[in-house]
């Protein structure tokens, strides 16, 4: 995937995160960490945000929106402490409540990154990993086109999101 976002978009890369439990963060050791109070360092320097400020930095956007339940799950929450390293390396991260989200239709969309509004990519996950489907169908793309500016246009930016929930921690 990350070979994807290095050559496989040239404006946009947009997604909805609509999980509330990611266990790619649940198996680290600093996700246990924050669990037990420790809040997570300002990691900004792996392959991932080396990528993205590049990729930012030669005028392409990155850009999230995610759902949060009320109150946050610890998953939710974490992503919520990690954001700041997202941000540094030029992402645009913003959240919306989840019961803003079913009152849009949005919940039961599914995570996707969409690049470039022509290609979808879809996650399916299941008990022992997750598969990425990437399309161009129109219709397809069409839908997460009409979710990401439903999404977009009612989420809010991280620094105005985290004066509204409990303290990460």
């Amino acid at each position: 995937m990350l070979d994807f976002f290095r050559d496989g978009f040239e404006h946009t890369a947009w997604r909805l995160e609509t999980r509330r439990e990611y266990a790619a963060d649940q198996g680290t050791e600093e996700y246990q960490q924050f669990l037990q109070g420790t809040m997570p360092p300002l990691d900004d320097g792996g392959p991932w945000f080396t990528n993205a400020r590049a990729q930012t930095a030669d005028g392409r956007r990155i850009e999230r929106v995610r759902l949060v339940d009320e109150p946050p799950t610890d998953n939710q929450r974490y992503l919520l402490a990690t954001t700041p390293a997202n941000l540094a390396a030029g992402e645009d991260i913003r959240y919306l409540h989840r019961s803003a989200a079913d009152a849009l239709g949005l919940s039961s969309e599914g995570d996707f990154w969409l690049f470039d509004s022509r290609v979808l990519a879809s996650f399916n996950w299941d008990d022992a990993d997750r598969r990425m489907e990437l399309t161009s169908d129109p219709e397809q793309v069409l839908r997460a086109c009409q979710v990401r500016d439903a999404a977009w246009h009612h989420a809010v930016r991280y620094e105005d999101f985290i004066g509204r929930v409990p303290s990460p921690m």
